[in-house]
C-alpha cells in the first residue's frame, strides 16, 4: 500500500530554505557519514550556474530530489546529474521516474540534448530503470571512482560505476518513454550477473568483489571496441547487460572522467 497521502508533486527549487531538507534526506537514503553528505549550499550553487534542483513532495514533505550541474566535455554542453534520491519508504511508487521525467523536460526547456550520470552496475534495479525504462545507453566503465565510501549501498566494495548517457531528444529515448523500446541488432553480446548479487554483497564480500572484477573485465574490452549497453534483462537466476555495436554515431562523445551519481 502506498505511503503517500496526496499526489506527488515535483517543484523546481530556487531558494536556500527550500534546499536545506536535501541535506538530511541524503543521510536517510544512503546512511553515509556526515563528511560524505553534499551540503545544501552546493545545491544553491547548482541553480546559480545553470544546473537543476528538482524535488518531489508528498504534501509539504520533501520525499526525493534530483541535483544536476551544467558540464562541458570536448565542446559538448550537457547536464551531469550528480544525485537522485527518494526516501526508502517512498521507493517503488514511481517517484524516481517522475523526477527523471521532470529533469528531462527541464533540460529540454533549457536547450540540452544530453544528461549523463553514473551508477553502480551491481545495483540491478538502477540498471533496469536507467536502461529499460529511460532508454539510457552505456559506453564507459569507471573503476573505483570514489575509492572506499561509508555508504551502505557500496557494501565495502570498490566504487565501480557505469556511465549512463541519456540522449533526451533521441527517437530511441522517446520510444522507450512511450513504452515502445527499440529493437536491437542481431549482433548482441550478453554479460551476466547473478540476480542475487545484492545478497552476495551482504554475505560474501570476497565473492562479490570477484564478480565485480569479472564484470569489469567483460565490459571494458567491449566498450573499447565500440559496443554499447542498449538493453537489460532479468530472469529468476540472472541479470544480463546486452550490448550491440554503436560506432560512427553522431552522438558519440567519449569522456575522459566523470563524477559519480548516487541513485536509489
Amino acid at each position: 500500500m502506498s505511503v503517500t497521502r496526496e499526489p506527488i508533486t515535483i517543484r523546481e527549487l530556487t531558494t536556500d530554505d527550500e534546499m536545506r531538507p536535501c541535506h538530511g534526506l541524503q543521510q536517510r537514503v544512503w546512511g553515509s557519514s556526515e563528511i560524505e553528505v553534499v551540503p545544501h549550499h552546493i545545491f544553491v550553487v547548482a541553480t546559480r550556474v545553470g544546473g537543476q534542483v528538482l524535488a518531489a513532495y508528498d504534501g509539504n514533505e520533501m520525499v526525493g530530489f534530483v541535483l544536476a550541474f551544467p558540464a562541458l566535455q570536448k565542446g559538448r554542453r550537457y547536464l551531469h546529474s550528480h544525485m537522485t534520491a527518494v526516501l526508502p519508504e517512498y521507493q517503488g511508487h514511481g517517484i524516481g521516474k517522475q523526477l527523471k521525467f521532470a529533469q528531462r523536460q527541464n533540460a529540454l526547456n533549457h536547450g540540452f540534448d544530453l544528461i549523463e550520470w553514473t551508477f553502480d552496475p551491481l545495483q540491478l534495479g538502477n540498471a533496469n530503470f536507467n536502461i529499460s525504462h529511460l532508454g539510457a545507453i552505456v559506453r564507459e566503465y569507471l573503476p573505483s571512482v570514489y575509492g572506499s565510501t561509508t555508504s551502505q549501498l557500496d557494501a565495502g566494495l570498490p566504487t565501480d560505476r557505469l556511465v549512463a548517457e541519456w540522449w533526451i531528444r533521441d527517437s530511441r529515448v522517446q520510444q522507450t518513454l512511450q513504452g515502445r523500446p527499440p529493437q536491437g541488432t542481431t549482433a548482441v553480446r550478453r554479460v551476466d550477473l547473478p540476480r542475487r548479487i545484492r545478497a552476495i554483497c551482504a554475505h560474501d564480500p570476497e565473492q562479490a568483489r570477484e564478480l565485480q572484477r569479472q564484470l569489469r573485465l567483460a565490459l571494458e574490452p567491449l566498450f573499447h571496441n565500440s559496443f554499447a549497453i542498449t538493453a537489460f534483462e532479468m530472469n529468476a537466476e540472472h541479470a544480463t547487460y546486452l550490448l550491440e555495436p554503436y560506432e560512427n554515431r553522431e552522438d558519440y562523445a567519449a569522456r575522459a572522467s566523470h563524477a559519480s551519481e548516487n541513485t536509489v
